[in-house]
């Protein structure tokens, strides 16, 4: 199961599954709706259950956009 999430108009999933005594959470970014592909973001959380895990990638990926959206660009 994937929670959805639209973040500075991208599409991002929190995809999660049973992990060794508790729940792996990973974050894909949706490139292409039509055929749903999807990119790797670099982002996963582990915890006890289904909802710690996705709350702590979820969390991830708001500081990793935050920081993105807060550097200069040269």
């Amino acid at each position: 199961m994937a929670k959805e999430l639209d973040v500075l108009g991208r599409r991002y999933w929190i995809i999660s599954e049973p992990y060794v005594h508790g729940w792996r959470a990973t974050v894909v970014e949706l490139v292409d709706g039509e055929q749903n592909a999807t990119e790797p973001v670099g982002i996963e959380a582990t915890a006890e259950t289904r909802g710690a895990a996705d709350e702590a990638a979820e969390r991830k990926l708001m500081r990793l956009l935050h920081a993105r959206q807060a550097s200069p660009r040269t």
